[in-house]
């Protein structure tokens, strides 16, 4: 990760449990309630989110380098480079969080 690049606190703190494979820590980054939008699936709730992080680290064995972040009305907007075990790797995404008192409510990623 840049050390230039400042990412909110609780962003920085999902990229890391992310790159270190830790569910724990990622699930921790999540509100009860929230939602999670990515490969054309929806998880509701911390369950469905820790079952989507196992499989995620599983199945593609990623890491996720933040490239820049930007912070909208309502969102902000995290552009990361993952590398990992799939089909066109490394590639270049978008990150769209929703905080709310310092947790993440909702995350769409595409």
């Amino acid at each position: 990760m840049s050390k230039e690049l400042k990412l909110p606190e609780i962003i920085a703190a999902f990229v890391k449990a992310k790159n270190d494979r830790d569910t724990n820590a990622v699930v921790a980054c999540f509100a009860d309630n929230a939602v999670v939008h990515d490969e054309g699936k929806k998880m509701t709730g911390l369950p469905a989110i820790t079952k989507w992080s196992d499989e995620g680290f599983q199945k593609y064995q990623y890491t996720i380098d933040p490239t820049g972040v930007a912070k909208g009305d309502e969102e902000t907007i995290l552009t990361a480079k993952l590398t990992g075990n799939f089909p066109g790797s490394p590639v270049l995404l978008d990150f769209r969080f929703t905080i709310k008192n310092n947790k993440i409510g909702a995350l769409t990623i595409g």
